[in-house]
Parts: C-alpha cells; sequence; structure tokens
C-alpha cells in the first residue's frame, strides 16, 4: 500500500497498472498490464524471486528494480546478473525509490558502487580476450529476441517489429536504447551490423 500511495504521487509521470501479491498473480498480469517497470519484492509472499527471475525476463520487456530487506552484496548481485537493472533496499528513503525507478527507466542500471563492481567482473570472467563477449553478456532474453527479429526482418518498420513480438512500440523503443547502450552502436543499421557479424546467442 505505502509503495502504490508513493509511485501515485509521482503522476503523470508514473502510475501503477498493476498489482501482485505472488508468482502467479504478477504473470497472470503481464499480458494486459504491459509495464515498463517492475518493482519486484525479491521475497515476494515468501517465494524467492531468484529462482523465476529469468522467465520473468523472457515472458516480460519490462525493467525490473528488485526491493530487498538485507545487504547481502552477493545477492544484490546475482539479480542484476539475472535481469534485473537494480536494486533498492526496502529501507531507503521514499525519494531514493522513486529516482531509482526513473533511472532504469531510462535504460540505467541502479546499483551501488561496489556491488556494480563485482558484477561487472562476475561477467568479464572469462571473457577478458573478447570484450565483445562481455557486451552480449549483459543482454537480456527479450533483448535477444528482439534482435534475432530485426536480424529477420531487416527493413521492417518499429510497428512491424513491434507487432511480431506482441509488444507496444513505445516498449520496443525502450528495448532499442538499452540495447544500443549496452551493445555501444548508434541505431538498427549499427545494431544490424554488430549482431550479423557476431555470433550472438539469440532467441529465435
Amino acid at each position: 500500500m505505502g509503495l502504490e500511495r508513493l509511485i501515485e504521487t509521482a503522476k503523470p509521470a508514473m502510475k501503477v497498472v498493476g498489482k501482485a501479491t505472488n508468482r502467479s498473480e504478477l504473470f497472470a498480469l503481464l499480458p494486459a498490464a504491459n509495464p515498463d517497470v517492475i518493482v519486484l519484492d525479491l521475497d515476494l509472499n515468501g517465494d524467492n524471486a531468484l529462482d523465476w527471475m529469468n522467465e520473468l525476463c523472457e515472458q516480460s520487456a519490462a525493467r525490473i528494480l528488485v526491493l530487498v530487506s538485507n545487504s547481502n552484496p552477493g545477492v544484490h548481485q546475482q539479480a542484476v546478473i539475472q535481469g534485473a537493472r537494480g536494486v533498492v533496499h526496502k529501507q531507503e528513503p521514499a525519494e531514493v525509490v522513486v529516482r531509482a525507478i526513473e533511472k532504469i527507466h531510462v535504460g540505467e542500471i541502479w546499483l551501488d558502487r561496489n556491488s556494480l563492481g563485482h558484477v561487472v567482473h562476475t561477467l568479464a570472467r572469462g571473457h577478458k580476450a573478447d570484450p565483445d563477449a562481455v557486451k552480449i553478456e549483459t543482454l537480456t532474453p527479450r533483448e535477444r529476441q528482439i534482435i534475432a527479429t530485426i536480424l529477420r526482418e531487416r527493413c521492417a518498420r518499429n510497428k512491424v517489429i513491434a507487432e511480431k513480438l506482441h509488444i507496444s512500440e513505445h516498449t520496443l523503443r525502450n528495448n532499442l536504447t538499452s540495447i544500443y547502450s549496452k551493445l555501444e552502436v548508434n541505431g538498427r543499421l549499427e545494431l544490424y551490423l554488430y549482431a550479423s557479424t557476431r555470433r550472438l546467442p539469440l532467441l529465435q
């Protein structure tokens, strides 16, 4: 209730499009709600969200902000590696939670510096000779699916790409912004060239 009121105070920039108290409710809400951001309690009614966060990333293109009740950096790092775009402690001030939502909505990562350094190290471990592999590892399953669709539909407009993925153009643009940032490319043409010349592990 407190979180909902907090988000509603940020209208019209933000609004609550759905609420869930467990995993089943969350997945049932996704198609109709089509959220841009999911604020996810890592301990969702006693259910560890880390166990199914990969599935959530496959089902939704929303950026995930995880709420935690402990300061275990290993848990924070694992959440980000599995697809979360940010981690916020439940005891943080209200304005910090709102700021984190705003930041991940525009494609940024919200994580304390120490944890972020560990995440980068984990992703880079074993890929030191291939900087591109480090970038590719940061792509979510949905982002890989989008790239695969763009490779198949090279000349299609964003509207067509979005329809094939069953998402809105707005959601597609948000995902493309994130993809461009992660792969350090400028626009769909560079993305196409980048993806077509490298062996990206994509979702077909």
